[in-house]
């Protein structure tokens, strides 16, 4: 059968999980009468929730004899590690443009990514029939990106198409027939070209591991595409690592390939096919799985390296225990650990006193999904304010600085700018109208003073601005950034908070509990008005008497509290903080519990 591997490369939310929906239904990979979900390949329960891809998967349909293998990928820049992997399976990509927005910051860090790969993009300008559509304008911005991430010839002269993915159709010309998605099945077919490997099908068998998976009865299951010859259920091959060095020596036990949404074992898997591999005990991503003959490894595409770090340590609040039963350190650590295996843009290292764990990655997104499956999955932890990984170039201090996209309403565009280009010392790239009464601005700011931003954003924009964030480089050292201005209030009591308490302490601040909620020594309860911290009693009954009054008596009425989602969490802390994660609560805390070691603590210096 005639093969095509293909990966759909799109922004956050520009509809490419949509789109392939669309193309399972209509290639025929779906019974008439069958159940199946929407965006049926976002298959992990975050996904679904947040409405972000987060792994990156594969699929295949069939089409008039051509088996087209897709894979699907993340279109947030936190999850660029599983781009990166999974660009060098495929031999073309479909870049799906937003039509009113255009090219967004993550477009462009994966485009850049298949454009160094030599991949001749096809594009499509999605979401076509919205009212403020322009894709007149998105196609010209495409072209634009492509020249600036010095595209050859070839990647410049891209085909395109117009389309809607949520109502499955894609057409050449913006007034076609608007009836199916023919015209991308046929694109896919004559644009990429079919996989240079099946020409080496009766050489020696070699792939390249790109994602790890497990199975509870056969384990480890390592995809990738078999880059020559052929492997078959019971054949003898080995795992060389990215130096050349001999892993292990396995006998494949299964093979299989994706067909439709589902993975069938198959018999045997040649030159240019997507498979997976099971069999092996150690093997993992970036090694070479190939047959003993062989002794090169082949390329891994270099990864690029951690932005910020996180200290995971184990939860030793008094309320620890309560919630998780995974609360050692060992057990986190083997958790990390696994993470780091299948996750080549995580980095885990041991902190000196062995009870917490460096967790290095890509940005705060990243980490805040790994903490939410460990916590799903029955973990409890403490978790530090995150910190940016600076580097040393020729003696002076680099620290990464990234690249804000911010569309906001005209009036609240002198706000941001102030507040990106004052303390959080950004440099304003461009701003121009972005139509219906929007302005874009893009801005190269520091990722540390992006760090606890968004709520700010939100604020200051009355919850409809958009920001949007990209690594962009290395600059020197910006100088201190100043962090949260305002103080906390600290619990200095155990017990039941109550809600005659947390009334009186309304006129201290915000409150970040409720009544009935448990509280300890040391726990931030809320935040204060001033800049410095306040140690309050949220425990505090009201003094009764057997004397009744009418104004004595007045009903407590209390203002909501803040309930912090994980990411806000973990950006509002300082540095003298930390965030107390378990599988039924988020808590903020002092990093000292008891008030006497704190002032200990700081008399010390």
């Amino acid at each position: 059968m005639d093969l095509r591997n293909i990966a759909i490369i799109a922004h956050v939310d520009h509809g490419k999980t949509t789109l392939v929906d669309e193309l399972l239904k209509q290639s025929g990979a779906f019974r008439e009468n069958q159940a199946v979900a929407e965006r049926a390949m976002d298959s992990n329960d975050l996904e679904r929730e947040r409405g972000i891809t987060i792994l990156a998967k594969a699929t295949s349909v069939e089409w008039k004899g051509t088996r087209i293998n897709i894979v699907d990928t993340p279109g947030h820049a936190d999850f660029g590690g599983e781009v990166e992997r999974i660009l060098s399976m495929v031999d073309g990509v479909v870049l799906l443009v937003d039509a009113a927005e255009g090219p967004m910051p993550q477009t462009k860090f994966v485009t850049s990514k298949a454009l160094a790969l030599g991949l001749r993009p096809i594009v499509v300008l999605n979401k076509v029939d919205k009212p403020d559509a322009e894709p007149d304008r998105a196609l010209d911005e495409c072209f634009d990106l492509f020249a600036n991430l010095d595209a050859n010839e070839d990647q410049l002269d891209f085909p395109h198409l117009y389309a809607s993915g949520r109502s499955g159709w894609a057409d050449a010309e913006l007034d076609g027939p608007r009836k199916d998605l023919h015209a991308l099945f046929q694109l896919i077919v004559n644009h990429v070209p079919a996989p240079r490997q099946i020409k080496h099908a009766d050489e020696d068998f070699r792939m390249l591991a790109t994602t790890l998976g497990s199975d509870p009865f056969v384990g480890r299951i390592l995809t990738g595409r078999i880059e020559s010859g052929r492997v078959k259920v019971g054949q003898t091959v080995q795992a060389l690592s990215r130096i050349g060095q001999k892993i292990e020596q396995f006998r494949v036990t299964r093979v299989q390939a994706f067909r439709g949404l589902a993975q069938q074992d198959i018999d045997e898997g040649v030159a240019g096919d997507i498979v997976s591999l099971a069999g092996m005990s150690k093997a993992t991503v970036a090694d070479t799985i190939c047959a003993l003959a062989v002794d090169e490894p082949l390329d891994a595409q270099p990864i690029d390296p951690p932005t910020i770090t996180v200290t995971f340590g184990i939860n030793d609040s008094p309320l620890a225990g309560r919630d998780g039963k995974k609360v050692q350190s060992r057990v986190i650590r083997e958790r990390l650990m696994k993470e780091a295996e299948s996750n080549v843009a995580i980095k885990v290292a041991d902190t000196p006193g062995g009870e917490a764990f460096e967790v290095s990655g890509r940005g705060e997104l990243q980490m805040g999904v790994l903490i939410e499956n460990m916590r799903r999955e029955g973990f409890e932890l403490s978790i530090s304010r995150p910190q940016v990984i600076m580097r040393e170039v020729d003696g002076q201090q680099m620290e990464p600085i990234e690249e804000a996209t911010i569309d906001v309403d005209d009036d609240y565009s002198g706000a941001v700018i102030e507040k990106l280009t004052g303390a959080r010392k950004g440099e304003l790239v461009e701003m121009k109208p972005a139509g219906a009464g929007k302005t874009r601005i893009i801005a190269h700011v520091p990722s540390r003073g992006l760090i606890g931003y968004h709520g700010e954003f939100l604020t200051d924009t009355r919850g409809t601005g958009v920001l949007n964030r990209v690594f962009h480089g290395w600059a020197p050292h910006k100088g201190p950034i100043p962090g949260r201005r305002a103080g906390v209030l600290i619990s200095m009591e155990n017990g039941d908070a109550v809600a005659y308490a947390l009334w009186n302490l309304e006129e201290r601040g915000r409150m970040f509990v409720g009544p009935q909620e448990k509280v300890y020594t040391g726990m931030i309860i809320g935040e204060h008005s001033r800049d410095n911290d306040l140690e309050v009693n949220p425990l505090k009954g009201k003094k009764l008497t057997n004397v009744r009054a009418s104004g004595s008596d007045e009903a407590v009425r209390l203002t909501p509290h803040v309930q912090f989602s994980l990411e806000e969490a973990i950006a509002y802390i300082n540095d003298d903080e930390l965030v107390e994660v378990t599988p039924n609560a988020i808590r903020l805390r002092k990093r000292y519990l008891d008030p006497h070691e704190r002032k200990r603590m700081s008399k010390a210096g």
